[in-house]
């Protein structure tokens, strides 16, 4: 019987995938300021658990907040990034004060020191934009 739903939702997974769906995504290069952050009250806001987007940050997980002008360009809320000598896949969840430009802020839980031992880097981001079809 288990082998059964397995098979059944294999099957509605492969029905539900459009091929197309694979090229609607392009992966763009920007080399940005790279800082880092806690989520403390003092170096953000009286809830340093809650993002501008209103998401929670949760310890463990890899999320970045971008400048507003970044915004712009397509960085919006979940983007997918790759930071150049970083490993794994971030998440924009967070959004800078206006007073930034070129720069995206890394999440680093409460751990103030490895923030500060970050510092200030410039470094290549790579970002997911998804393709627009044009009709």
């Amino acid at each position: 019987m288990r082998k059964c739903v397995f098979i059944f939702f294999g099957l509605l997974l492969f029905l539900g995938c459009n091929p197309k769906d694979s090229n609607k995504y392009v992966w763009y290069t920007r080399e940005v300021t790279a800082t880092a952050y806690n989520s403390l009250a003092y170096q953000t806001s009286a809830q340093p658990n809650i993002t501008a987007f209103g998401d929670s940050l949760k310890p463990g997980m890899k999320y970045i907040a971008v400048s507003r002008d970044l915004l712009a360009l397509g960085l919006k809320h979940n983007t997918l990034i790759i930071i150049e000598s970083l490993d794994g896949i971030y998440l924009v969840k967070d959004k800078m004060n206006k007073r930034w430009k070129n720069r995206i802020d890394i999440y680093m839980d409460n751990d103030v020191k490895a923030a500060k031992k970050w510092g200030r880097k410039n470094l290549i981001i790579q970002y997911r934009l998804e393709v627009k079809d044009s009709i």
